[in-house]
């Protein structure tokens, strides 16, 4: 066992639990060895399913689907690397992973234009291989509430297996699940556009996840300050007592005391007068989800009159990539945009449908993420405009799905999550990017997207267009959201180029005069504060994962 694994197996997990964990470290090492060898994919997906990630088993499922096409298909970028990794296991005995149930025995009748060219032993084995991987990504998603691409996965096997035993349960577990989602009696069909595609999954700091810093340290504290200083220069970053977020309702709304969690906050280091400038950062992590809007593409401002007096500056490499100023067409080209030069995803998840604006802007800001990371020639995780956010985290033993006869219910899971938008269209934005999604599987793992998404739900700040009133312009501004929520906050904010802070000039809960006093916190607003205090806390559990026990909460509450 390598330091890694031992870092996240202590002497109180569960043994069995360790061996999977370790299990899991081998396998991650082995496709670090060999990126291209489904088997190995596959492998890792089983064990977690055991350990209770259906969505990280969905996300090694898909990778090793993609490359039963690859090897398939001699057209293909991986062909080669693909088909020799799998042909060692030609050899023996099938793979112990593609024994599930009748599967070796009942794939003799696919038609053998669903199997590569080749040897035949290949054929048959990269033929298993693609029905396992939909087997596994239709129950992993069928987990997950993703009951769209649930049914379709387990369709597209059932068709080449259509009397796969495990595949019809599964398709009966699915349409049993619809049916009570949609409130379907026996008799009435199931239609799959009809099937919800939104589901959720763990949202925690995964054991193995070594790229966590420790954000109370001296280290931590030392470098945030220095950054915060030409931003906020009464400011300072501190360690805050914050009261911890409930699943739901709870009868601690009227006590005194409730419990509370340590996380970082602002707080002011010298008197700030009421209307006063409290904060003013730049950043570069933004996101615009319409397609050839008129918005910067670096800060997400509005563009300047294009005219001969224009400030505006067009990328001489791909001309509709339009900057506000100079100051921001430079800073792009140092920290991002030469990843995405002339690379085709301008176009990726923008313009959505009303329903999936949310997800759009969060994936637009995981592709800006992940252009940021590339460029820098670092992990996802390290790039700082994120790595000191606090994702929400709910503890893993929390997340833990408990398989003994006296079990409870199950934990509720927080972190939104879809096939589409978690999965398929990042690894599509990598392709684009033209980074290899296998050999770069240790920056370009789910489990590193997922970390991501958790990080910006809560955190990220968004604009309506004034012109219908959808969001269309996201950012994070990670001194901004050190600020910690509160429904009567001391400050507000403007985002144009820069996200403002301004001290109130006047609190929400009695109209009282605004102003900060030295040593107090500075405490922000990441909702409309005006809403009742039943919607205000619908919106923290969606966005910061559980239901907001603020001052002012507990109060209206027990009204």
């Amino acid at each position: 066992m390598d330091d890694s694994s031992a870092r996240f197996i202590s002497d109180e997990t569960d043994p069995r639990l360790a061996t999977l964990l370790c299990r899991r470290q081998e396998l991650t090492q082995a496709l670090a060895d060999s990126p291209y060898d489904l088997i190995l994919y596959l492998e890792r997906a089983v064990v977690y399913t055991n350990l209770g990630y259906p969505d990280l088993a969905a996300g090694d499922a898909y990778r090793a689907l993609l490359l039963t096409d690859e090897v398939r298909d001699d057209g293909f970028e991986y062909h080669e690397q693909a088909k020799e990794a799998l042909i060692q296991y030609t050899s023996g005995a099938v793979p112990e992973v593609l024994q599930h149930g009748s599967l070796v025995n009942g794939t003799s009748g696919i038609p053998n234009g669903t199997g590569p060219h080749g040897p035949k032993p290949l054929q048959k084995l990269s033929a298993i291989a693609m029905v396992r991987c939909l087997q596994i990504l239709s129950l992993s998603l069928l987990l997950c509430g993703c009951l769209k691409s649930a049914h379709t996965f387990c369709e597209r096997a059932i068709a080449a297996v259509p009397k796969n035993k495990e595949l019809l349960e599964i398709k009966g577990y699915i349409e049993q699940v619809a049916r009570r989602r949609l409130r379907l009696s026996v008799d009435e069909p199931i239609h799959t556009n009809h099937l919800p595609d939104r589901g959720v999954v763990r949202r925690e700091v995964y054991p193995w996840n070594t790229h966590e810093p420790d954000r109370f340290s001296d280290e931590s504290l030392n470098f945030l300050n220095r950054e915060l200083a030409a931003m906020a220069p009464k400011c300072e970053v501190r360690v805050s007592q914050l009261p911890v977020l409930l699943e739901g309702e709870s009868s601690t709304d009227g006590y005194d005391i409730i419990p509370t969690c340590n996380q970082l906050g602002l707080f002011a280091k010298e008197e700030i007068a009421a209307g006063e400038l409290v904060l003013q950062e730049y950043s570069l992590l933004t996101a615009n989800n319409r397609h050839k809007e008129s918005a910067c593409d670096a800060c997400g401002t509005e563009l300047p009159p294009l005219g001969e007096k224009t400030t505006a500056v067009s990328c001489p490499e791909c001309y509709d990539t339009v900057f506000c100023d100079e100051l921001c067409f430079s800073k792009a080209q140092e920290q991002y945009h030469p990843a995405v030069c002339e690379k085709d995803v301008d176009s990726i998840a923008k313009d959505p449908e009303d329903a999936d604006i949310d997800q759009s802007l969060y994936l637009l800001l995981l592709a800006r993420l992940l252009a940021m990371a590339s460029h820098q020639d670092i992990h996802p995780l390290e790039v700082k405009e994120i790595k000191y956010i606090w994702g929400d985290f709910v503890p893993t033993r929390s997340n833990e799905i408990d398989l003994s006869a006296s079990a409870g219910p199950p934990p509720e899971w927080t972190l939104p999550f879809s096939f589409k938008y978690n999965i398929e269209t990042p690894l599509h934005i990598l392709e684009k990017m033209d980074i290899d999604i296998y050999a770069t599987l240790p920056e370009h793992d789910l489990w590193v997207f997922n970390t991501a998404y958790s990080k910006f739900r809560g955190t990220a700040s968004a604009r309506k267009n004034p012109r219908d009133g959808r969001p269309d312009v996201a950012a994070v501004h990670p001194f901004w959201c050190l600020a910690n929520h509160d429904c009567d906050p001391n400050v507000t904010w403007e985002w144009g180029g820069r996200m403002e802070l301004y001290a109130r000039k006047e609190r929400v809960v009695g109209r009282r005069p605004g102003g900060i006093k030295p040593g107090e916190e500075i405490l922000n607003h990441y909702c409309d504060v005006d809403l009742p205090v039943q919607q205000r806390r619908e919106w923290a559990r969606g966005s910061l994962g559980g239901w907001c026990m603020c001052k002012r909460c507990r109060e209206e509450a027990g009204i």
